[in-house]
């Protein structure tokens, strides 16, 4: 019997105000608040849907919490050149990858093991 894990997306771990050109501006990251269940070997795309700033002047971090844990850092992309860095322990089966024309970022997992259960977050760099 293969084992089922419960991907949580929740909204953004930062908000922030931003002041654009004298007038303060809302930025929001926006995840959709659900939960997704996948199994074993199967491949998650999660995405982080910005706005109020432009996606490209603010690198993106992805973090994540097992259940019971602590934060972990996955690692962040560059907005602007697109270049990904990864924490050590994440660096095969984790991808993060962005639509500049929807303001979108993605975090991808493949190969899904139980041990990728978590809440996943994106955090804007400040």
């Amino acid at each position: 019997v293969a084992s089922v894990f419960i991907f949580r997306l929740f909204e953004s771990l930062r908000g922030c105000k931003s002041n654009v050109t004298g007038v303060w501006n809302e930025i929001k990251l926006q995840q959709p608040q659900s939960s997704e269940v996948k199994r074993p070997g199967d491949t998650v795309k999660i995405s982080c849907v910005t706005s109020g700033y432009t996606m490209t002047d603010n690198d993106m971090n992805w973090i994540r919490q097992k259940p019971g844990k602590g934060l972990e850092w996955i690692g962040w992309i560059n907005t602007c050149s697109a270049v990904a860095t990864y924490a050590s322990s994440f660096q095969s089966r984790f991808s993060f990858t962005q639509d500049v024309s929807s303001s979108t970022q993605f975090l991808q997992i493949t190969s899904l093991t139980a041990e990728d259960s978590a809440v996943y977050f994106c955090a804007r760099e400040h």
